[in-house]
């Protein structure tokens, strides 16, 4: 069982940066993916980001050349750097790991951005 647990949500202006970081229980070097998903009011839940075991990335053309997805194996850690960030950007983040058979998800964290 691996646990996962975001932080660094917040509230910011719009412009402004946030750095989320998703840090796992056990060793996230097994899981083929890491990603960040968001879901605002209303919405369903939709994919931000992912990085593979391999270090590829790949994001959603709503967030591409704004975020940035890493992955510190030693440190189990994984995160999202946030820039030029837009109210349409608000929502809860939730972090997810992705193995063969099983994905664990965290709690989430909120990230408001206000006009």
């Amino acid at each position: 069982q691996v646990q996962l647990v975001e932080s660094g949500g917040g509230l910011v202006q719009t412009g402004g940066s946030l750095r989320l970081s998703c840090a796992a229980s056990g060793s996230i070097f097994s899981f083929n993916g890491m990603g960040w998903y968001r879901q605002a009011p209303g919405k369903q839940r939709e994919l931000v980001a992912i990085i593979t075991s391999g270090g590829s990335t790949s994001y959603a053309s709503s967030v591409k050349g704004r975020f940035t997805i890493s992955r510190d194996n030693a440190k189990n850690t994984v995160y999202l750097q946030m820039n030029s960030l837009r109210p349409e950007d608000t929502a809860v983040y939730y972090c997810k790991a992705s193995a063969a058979s099983i994905s664990y998800w965290g709690q989430g964290t909120q990230v408001t951005v206000s006009s």
